[in-house]
């Protein structure tokens, strides 16, 4: 294929990038060849220029289809290659929170650094038997295909777990042993699972430390080989451990700890028992303190030195070892806190009695002297003597810590040698799995000696790893017949021989450390001289001369050779160890003893790690040379031994590879570091392993799975019956290069990138159906809507038309009658408008004219007035003017006159002298005396005509003056009027004055009573305002709290129905936890049961020998177990009282009978006690009610009760009557010795007889009389009131006497007057009430003549009638007529209640009392018919002998009544008679040979059943008790044994748990228990047991029916589990919905439905098949249900289950699938109806993830819809879902982390369980509620073919 047709616009690539690794990109144009550049996109959105390499002209990574991401195996992808393998892992490990990934056949196990819940005991049997590639990768997977392939190919399996510090290899190897652990189990009673289990948290504490990468990292490398016996049980194990970093008990570096243990002991340094090792907190020691992290966030030391210690007990360490091991760690402690003080340069001493090292010989019990010098000096030999050379404060120091890394490397070892002592077996293994936690391949910044082992033991893992990869892509390929071409992989070897070789870095190593002068620097040069140019994976670095680079399978490494040789030689002074071994500390020296000797006089310091191996050599003693040979085995020769024995193990093993990933360094949950995942995948063989399935044919299909699914590339005339030949036709037309696949025999085979490409032309296929499809479907709907809408249009245009015609009609009509109406309209407003307008211009005109003329008239006037004013103004002004001129004038001429007068003055004072001014003078007085003149007479003139008015005025006046007096005169009579009313006014005045004064005075009161009132007034109104605030308050408090308690009130109502509803529920669930319980219980017994005989048959075969002539049976045995099924913890339905036993330790022989008729009899005492202090308890009631009630009512209670007592009198005298009758009897019964006696005809006989008819006609006539008492006692009144009498007379004659004075007698008198009428009152109302009662005495008079009438009527025909029906007629009767009294006293006390309340409370404590008492009656005549009926058998028994001595004649002489004698044949009993030797041929015949089929098709269903119990019940008639017991006790065993025999057959155990349901109910149906009796006929309550309670059997056969169905729901299980993942899963039961995607090297069970694989129709056949049996063996239909309830949660369990674990099975076609399949699941319980079993719920969970798989997953309403309809899922079943859902089309899409994470936001507040899977093992409390038999007992017919012949009906 070229690449120009992969590289085409939208394809996508993947680049390097240097932060993300690599990055996906998108091309934007086509790739055509000879392009340099690549135009890509990123993701986000950037433009990128992609520059081809020139040399190598290598195209980018081609990244996977959406649809492939995220497979469960990487090698199942197209394209195999980092960036491919790298995205893979990362959209698992962050997207959908998956931890493992399958590579081949490698598990890649990325750390999550979160606990989850997948490691429970359900997930390890959810993978038990199931193949590897089923299920999502898990380590439980890998350990299951271990432990099958072990069991399958009897060979030895080994799981090789690796990673670097911090990965988790540790945690995987404890849940790979832990699965082993609890799938197999332990082959013995030592429980060596639990040991294997138990050596982990040990191993830890001494192994394991805190680094800064992991909290819990392993510093050792170890093997563990759990052994297996030949049924594949855990028998042993065996720990061998690898290179222990013993350097970390001296220093730590920051943020790391030393190992657990030293922690764990400072944290219990408070207990008792470690006061003498004298320790205290971590941070006090050296050892312990470097880090400065002495704790660790989460882990509580205290409890973990508890495990620690439970641990070692486990595995068989005593308190003394243990005690022992704590005292040497904590003197490792106290010796590094030991201070060397320098003497000198080259000399150091130890301060007297130092107290650390005082401490440290104390508790190692040396010698404190010599262990002071031995530590500040050293021993030197040489070739003639020995001498003591004093050693420098460094040097000491560095010994010292030598010293306590050497005590603590051999204390490691004693311990793992004690561990494996402890996990050894005597049995001899037959094969085993070892699992492998070794360190994975390091690199840092410094390495040294650690890290060139740890990488050394990486190589030669990987070459063992690469090896087998190698060999499995051989053995498929040869399998397949494919052409095989080998492959290039990189080989290591060379690398190996570098290190291991002659002349190999490790030979150098240890030669160069034979050497007296050797050192790191001369061992380098050696290095470089050997290897430097000669080997191409040997470097040197540019810039250093000590140190070397090697070129490993992952990196290349700089080791620096400083420090390589001390590490390899790892020595300690000789004389300190002497010291040690002398130590009076037992266990000290133990821990030398097997010492390898590999010390040296000449070493001073060790570090580093050592490695300790299984097997340790014991000291020889030799010569000295043979001890100088022993001195030169180095760490590195031990090493590489060790790992030499190890490679051998794993080669002659099938390895299993786990690789761990550490995907941070900060320990961050699910955070992915693209880098360091890279680091960790190249360095651990992943990449490898791609490289190598890469290059060759990486994807393989069977022909099978590849025509499902890329059925849709081929034609119709490509499919060919042969899917062989038409997958080989389709192949050569869709990929021409035929390189690119081969054909095997039964898969093909691709290379990498051919499955991308066909699914590229799939998905373009299905696009473009897909299209046309659409676009088919779109033109039809849109047609279909077109002709729709087509047709309303034209319909609607019809109808539109059709109306807009009527409607142009209607408007024409409209028009005219508009236009005529119009015409007449506007001319009648036009002549109306002109009216009006007319109308309202004259109008205007006329006031317009007014106004106009008022306006004129009003302006003429203004104008008339402003001329008078303006006159009179301008009058005014001109006289004003004419005043001031005037004056002026006059003013002037005044002054000019004065002057000319002045003047004037002057000339007449001249003239005066002379004549002419008299002359002058006398001619102006003749003028003035003629105007003078002319003025009288003018005035003469007016006085005439004044005398004339003046006359006139007088005759007016004169009238005038006559009328004034009259007027005087009427004045004056008035005037005197007026002065007598002047008086009186006077008077009044004073009276108005003194008013006046009395007003002012009322008024000032009134003032101030009004300001009072004000001031009242406003207090008041203030006060009534602040009442009304406060009223407004208060009622709106009340307001608030009415509503507070209103709501309170329903929020109490709703809490308490609430918590009445939850503690209903939690009842229910408690009520089911407790028969859950009890019957796992019953399971765990019987179990145990089976196993104890197990081992008894087991003893018996390897003790006992058969001696010939004797055989015994366990009969005794097992009946005798059976007695301990007596007790039960909870109570059946029916309420039988619980009844406890305690099973003895030792099973003894115990009397059945004896012990139930003992039980019985208690149970009978406890009842009669309880009776007797409830009935004291209700007597002294009574008493209390009596004393109360007798001051009311004495006379009448009295009579009652002397009447009552009366009665009880007569009673218990009959009573005493009948005992002494019966005594009587049964004395003349005991007389055996005169037979004659009890002969029919003898005295005693007639006697007998008599009493017999006596008794019963008596017992007749006290039941009547019961009746009639009854009757007598409610009919009698209690309303007699009480009459007040009238005084007598003579006591008030006395009165009278006594009253002396009058006055006295007035009142008394007057009181007697009073008394009088009130007498007269009373009276009245007396005579009123008695004439009241004398009328209702005469009703009651007439009512009692017809309640006799009826009566004797009733007791004329109650005569007649037999004994029974007589009675129960009368009972009737008797109801009907305290009904009708009862009616008759409610209307009659209507009108009070109180006295109807009072008679009610009489009537019913008489009723109470009389049924006592009828009780009572009852009880003593049961008991005398059954001794009757007792003395009546032994009377027939005597008969039956005595007939055969009387002889004919004797019969005739004696009067023999008539008798009515049955017909036997006809009229059985329901009894079966056999005989007791009989017992074991019935148990034989009915039980343990029967076969069911047989039973249920030709018998009645449960006749075994019936057949039992008939004869039990001749068994109780017979009143043999041990037959009861012995048949009972037969029974229950053989159905035990049977069901043990053939537990396996469901017919079987369906059959005998329908028989023994039924055998329980006939038990209760004929227990003569009123509870049971309801729906039996009169016959069957004949038929009830007599002499007998078996409620204890009852109880037994119900635990054994628990047993049963226990059993039954176990096969059920077996038969369905392989058909269920099958048929619910991954069968296609719709073709052709979900297509089978791409598989990796694990296949899967395929979902094509073969000719062996179950389908759904497989499970609904044997839901029919189980149903008909259960049907056809009669089994109870309640009991049918929960048998269906308990099947479909099965079905629905295990399908959830391993959906949860299959990523495969979680896409959208699957879910519809499921839908599907529990839609048919549905329909059956339809058809069986069935669906108010409670199957369909046990459902819900897995509707409910089907439904989720199918519905959107995208918005915010759809989580609240997932999170509102998933209510049966748990929170962790609904993210499991979310997260494993995966498209199996290009169509669907992921869910998106962050909607799974509003998933759990929402759910967050959900209380559920945080377990994953669904207890598939669990089993609903069974219940067997109470069904009766319609079958009448005497009419079972017993079959010829049962062999029953010896057994009779009687």
């Amino acid at each position: 294929m070229a690449a120009s047709e992969l590289y085409t616009k939208f394809a996508r690539v993947w680049i390097p990038d240097p932060e993300e690794v690599w990055k996906s990109a998108e091309l934007l144009k086509d790739y055509k060849p000879g392009d340099k550049v690549l135009l890509l996109q990123l993701e986000d959105g950037k433009d990128l220029e992609y520059r081809l390499d020139p040399k190598t002209k290598e195209l980018p990574h081609l990244r996977n289809p959406d649809i492939l991401v995220g497979e469960n195996d990487l090698t199942a992808l197209s394209y195999l290659h980092e960036p491919a393998v790298l995205h893979n892992l990362r959209v698992r490990f962050i997207d959908s929170k998956l931890i493992y990934t399958y590579c081949g056949i490698v598990l890649v196990a990325i750390n999550p650094y979160e606990q989850l819940p997948i490691y429970g005991e359900d997930i390890i049997n959810a993978y038990s038997g199931q193949n590897m590639g089923d299920m999502d990768p898990h380590i439980f997977a890998v350990a299951e295909e271990a432990y099958k392939q072990m069991a399958r190919d009897e060979r030895n399996q080994s799981i090789i777990v690796s990673g670097e510090s911090g990965a988790g290899k540790t945690v995987s190897a404890k849940y790979a042993m832990r699965y082993f652990a609890t799938v197999s189990g332990s082959a013995s009673e030592a429980n060596v699972e639990e040991k294997v289990l138990a050596s982990n948290p040990i191993m830890e504490s001494i192994g394991n430390a805190k680094t800064t990468r992991n909290d819990n990292s392993s510093r050792f490398g170890k093997y563990i080989e759990i052994g297996f016996d030949k049924r594949y049980r855990i028998i042993g194990a065996n720990m061998r451990t690898y290179l222990l970093e013993k350097s970390r008990v001296v220093f730590q570096a920051e943020e790391e700890r030393n190992y657990h243990i030293f922690y764990q002991l400072c944290a219990s340094a408070d207990l008792s028992e470690f006061k003498v090792l004298r320790l205290g907190d971590a941070n006090n020691f050296h050892y312990t303190n470097q880090g400065g992290s002495p704790v660790i966030e989460g882990v509580d030391d205290a409890k973990e030195m508890a495990h620690t210690r439970q641990a070692c007990t486990l595995l068989g360490i005593s308190e003394s070892h243990q005690m022992g091991i704590f005292r040497i760690l904590a003197g490792i402690l106290h010796l590094g806190n030991v201070v060397f003080m320098s003497r000198d340069s080259d000399s150091c001493t130890i301060p007297p009695k130092h107290e650390p090292l005082s401490i440290f010989c104390d508790l190692m019990g040396v010698d404190f002297e010599e262990l002071c010098h031995w530590l500040c000096h050293r021993k030197l030999a040489t070739a003639t003597e020995t001498y003591i050379k004093p050693i420098s404060k460094l040097q000491a120091t560095n010994a010292r810590d030598a010293l306590a890394k050497h005590i603590y490397a051999k204390l490691f070892n004693w311990i793992v040698d004690h561990v494996n002592q402890a996990l050894h077996s005597a049995v001899k293994q037959h094969s085993f799995i070892g699992v492998l936690d070794i360190y994975g391949f390091e690199t840092f910044e410094i390495n040294s000696f650690e890290q060139f082992c740890i990488n050394y033991a990486n190589e030669k893992l990987q070459q063992q790893f690469n090896m087998h990869v190698f060999k499995l892509e051989q053995e498929e390929y040869m399998k397949e017949q494919i052409p095989w071409t080998l492959i290039d992989f990189y080989d290591n070897q060379p690398c190996i021989n570098l290190i291991e070789s002659k002349l190999g870095i490790l030979d150098l190593l240890d030669e160069e450390c034979k050497m007296p002068k050797g050192t790191d620097d001369t061992w380098a040069q050696k290095l470089y001289n050997t290897h430097l140019n000669k080997c191409a994976l040997f470097e040197k670095p540019r810039l250093s001369n000590k140190a070397f680079i090697i070129q490993h399978f992952a990196d290349k490494v700089e080791y620096q050779c400083e420090g390589f040789l001390e590490k390899n030689k790892d020595t300690v002074f000789e004389e300190q160890i002497k010291v040690l071994k002398s130590s009076k500390f037992k266990m000290l020296p133990e821990l030398f003893q097997d010492d390898e000797k590999a010390i040296s006089p000449t070493s001073a310091t060790s570090s580093g790690r050592t490695p300790l191996t299984r097997t340790l050599s014991k000291p020889t003693k030799g010569r000295p040379g043979q001890t100088a040979k022993e001195h030169k085995k180095t760490v590195g020769h031990q090493f590489r031994n060790s790992l030499h024995l190890l490679m051998e193990t794993l080669n002659a093993t099938t390895p299993h590879y786990v690789r761990c990933i550490k995907p941070n360094d900060f320990k961050f949950p699910f955070t992915f570091d693209e880098k360091r995942a890279v680091q960790q995948l190249r360095a651990c063989g992943v990449l490898e392993t791609i490289r190598i399935s890469a290059a060759g044919f990486p994807s393989r299909w069977t022909y099978q799975e590849f025509f499902s699914r890329y059925r849709v590339l081929m034609k119709q005339k490509d499919v060919l019956s042969d899917r062989k030949q038409t997958c080989k036709n389709v192949l050569e037309k869709l990929i021409v290069d035929k390189d690119k696949y081969q054909f095997g025999k039964t898969k093909i085979f691709f290379r990498a990138g051919q499955v991308a490409y066909l699914e590229k032309l799939r998905a373009d296929k299905l696009r473009a159906a897909c299209i046309r499809i659409q676009k088919t479907i779109r033109g039809w709907l849109l047609r279909k809507k077109y002709l729709r809408m087509r047709k309303a249009a034209i319909t609607v245009q019809r109808y539109v038309r059709g109306h807009q015609a009527r409607c142009y009609a209607k408007f024409l009509r409209r028009t005219k009658a508009a236009t005529i109406i119009q015409k007449y309209w506007r001319m009648y407003v036009a002549r109306r408008r002109y009216k009006i307008t007319r109308t309202a211009t004259i109008v205007l005109q006329s006031y317009l004219r007014g106004y106009l003329a008022r306006n004129r008239y009003h302006k003429i006037l203004r104008e008339h007035k402003a001329v008078i004013i303006q006159k009179w103004v301008r009058g005014w002004l001109a006289r004003t003017c004419y005043r001031r001129s005037i004056h002026a004038i006059i003013y002037l001429q005044c002054c000019f006159r004065r002057m000319m007068a002045k003047r004037e003055l002057k000339k007449l004072k001249i003239e005066a002298r002379s004549v002419e001014r008299y002359k002058k003078l006398h001619i102006g007085m003749e003028n003035k005396i003629m105007q003078l003149q002319r003025k009288v007479d003018e005035q003469n003139k007016d006085y005439k005509c004044l005398m004339e008015k003046l006359t006139n005025l007088e005759g007016i006046y004169n009238s005038e003056t006559e009328k004034l007096r009259s007027d005087l005169e009427r004045l004056q009579l008035s005037e005197e009027e007026a002065k007598i009313a002047t008086g009186r006014v006077l008077s009044l005045q004073e009276e108005i004055a003194k008013l006046r004064k009395d007003l002012e005075q009322t008024q000032s009161e009134k003032k101030s009573i009004e300001e009072h009132a004000d001031r009242y007034k406003q207090e008041t109104e203030q006060l009534v305002s602040n009442l009304k605030e406060e009223n407004t308050l208060l009622k709106q408090e009340k307001e608030v709290l009415n509503h507070r308690i209103v709501e309170q009130a329903k929020e109490m109502t709703e809490t308490m129905e609430k918590k009445l509803v939850e503690e209903t529920k939690q009842l229910e669930l408690d009520l089911n936890d407790e028969r859950l319980r009890y019957q796992n219980l019953l399971n765990e017994f019987s179990r145990l049961e089976e196993r104890y005989d197990d081992l008894k048959e087991e003893m018996t075969l390897m003790v006992n020998v058969p001696k010939p002539g004797h055989k015994r049976t366990d009969s005794t045995h097992s009946s005798n177990e059976s007695e301990y099924t007596f007790s039960s913890e909870i109570a059946e339905t029916e309420d039988i009282p619980s009844r406890t036993e305690e099973p003895s330790e030792k099973k003894v022989p115990l009397d059945m009978s004896l012990f139930l008729k003992l039980q019985k009899r208690v149970t009978e005492l406890e009842q009669e006690k309880q009776v007797m202090q409830d009935e004291l308890d209700r007597k002294e009631e009574q008493v209390l009610r009596s004393k109360a009630k007798e001051e009311e009512r004495p006379q009448i209670r009295g009579a009652e009760l002397e009447y009552e007592s009366l009665k009880r009198q007569e009673l218990e005298s009959e009573n005493k009557k009948l005992k002494n009758e019966l005594n009587e009897l049964r004395k003349a019964l005991s007389e055996k010795s005169a037979p004659e006696v009890t002969a029919p005809g003898a005295p005693a006989y007639r006697v007998l007889m008599e009493q017999l008819t006596s008794v019963s006609e008596e017992l007749d006539v006290r039941k009547e009389e019961v009746l009639i008492l009854r009757s007598q006692l409610v009919s009698q009144k209690e309303a007699i009131q009480p009459k007040n009498t009238m005084t007598d007379s003579t006591i008030l004659l006395e009165d009278v006497q006594k009253m002396k004075d009058k006055g006295e007698i007035a009142q008394a008198y007057i009181g007697l007057k009073e008394t009088n009428r009130l007498l007269e009152s009373q009276l009245q109302s007396q005579k009123r009430s008695h004439e009241n009662e004398a009328e209702a005495l005469r009703g009651e008079i007439q009512s009692l003549k017809e309640e006799n009438n009826r009566q004797q009527q009733l007791l004329a025909q109650n005569l007649q009638l037999p004994p029974e029906a007589r009675i129960e007629a009368s009972l009737q009767h008797e109801i009907t007529r305290l009904t009708n009294e009862n009616l008759y006293f409610e209307e009659l006390y209507a009108d009070d209640p109180k006295k109807y309340q009072s008679y009610r409370i009489s009537l019913y404590k008489r009723m109470i009392d009389l049924m006592e008492q009828l009780e009572k009656q009852d009880k003593t005549v049961r008991k005398l018919k059954k001794q009757l009926k007792v003395f009546a058998k032994k009377i027939g028994e005597l008969e039956v002998g005595q007939m055969e001595n009387i002889s004919p004649g004797q019969i005739i002489d004696e009067p023999i009544r008539p008798v009515n004698i049955p017909r036997k044949e006809k009229d059985f009993q329901g009894m079966l008679e056999y005989k007791k030797e009989d017992e074991q041929k019935l148990v034989k015949n009915l039980i343990l040979e029967l076969k069911p089929r047989g039973v249920a098709v030709n018998l009645i269903p449960g006749l075994p059943a019936y057949i039992l119990f008939m004869c039990v019940r001749h068994a109780d008639y017979l009143n043999d008790d041990q037959k009861v017991r012995s048949l009972l006790t037969s029974t229950i065993n053989s159905i035990k044994k049977v069901l043990k025999k053939r537990g396996d057959d469901f017919e079987t155990v369906s059959f005998w748990l329908s028989n023994t349901c039924r055998f329980l109910h006939c038990l209760k149906q004929y227990s003569g228990e009123e509870g049971f009796m309801k729906h039996n006929t009169s016959r069957q309550n004949e038929h009830c047991l007599t002499n007998f309670d078996l409620a204890e059997y009852r109880q037994v056969l119900s635990d054994l029916a628990i047993q049963i169905y226990q059993q039954l729901v176990r096969v059920l299980e077996n038969i369905l589990q392989p058909m269920i993942v099958s048929g619910m899963l991954e069968h296609e039961t719709i073709q052709g919905v979900s297509g089978v995607k791409p598989t990796g090297l694990r296949k899967r069970t395929s979902s094509i439905a073969d000719e062996g694989t179950y389908t759904l129709d497989s499970i609904l056949r044997q839901l029919n098949s189980f149903h008909s049996v259960m049907c056809q063996h009669g089994m109870d239909p309640e009991l049918i249900k929960q048998v269906v309830k308990q099947m479909f949660y099965i079905v629905g369990a295990v399908t959830l289950n391993n959906l949860l674990l299959r990523k495969d099975m979680c896409s959208w076609s699957k879910g519809m699938q499921i839908r599907y399949n529990v839609s048919q699941l549905e329909e059956w319980l339809r058809d069986k109806n069935l669906m108010n079993s409670g199957a369909k719920e046990t459902l819900e969970p897995l509707i409910q993830a089907a439904q989720l798989l199918q519905v959107k997953k995208k918005t915010d309403d759809d989580a609240e819809a997932i999170c509102s309809m998933c209510n049966a899922l748990t929170t962790a079943q609904i993210v499991k879902v979310l997260n494993l859902y995966t498209p199996v089309n290009e169509f669907e899409e992921r869910v998106s982390v962050s909607f799974i994470r509003t998933i759990q936001m929402r759910l967050r507040d959900r209380k559920d369980s945080p377990q994953l899977l669904m207890d598939a093992k669990h089993i609903f409390p069974v219940t067997f509620p109470f069904n009766p038999s319609s079958l009448a007992l005497e009419t079972i017919q017993i079959p010829a073919s049962l062999g029953l012949g010896f057994i009779s009906r009687v």
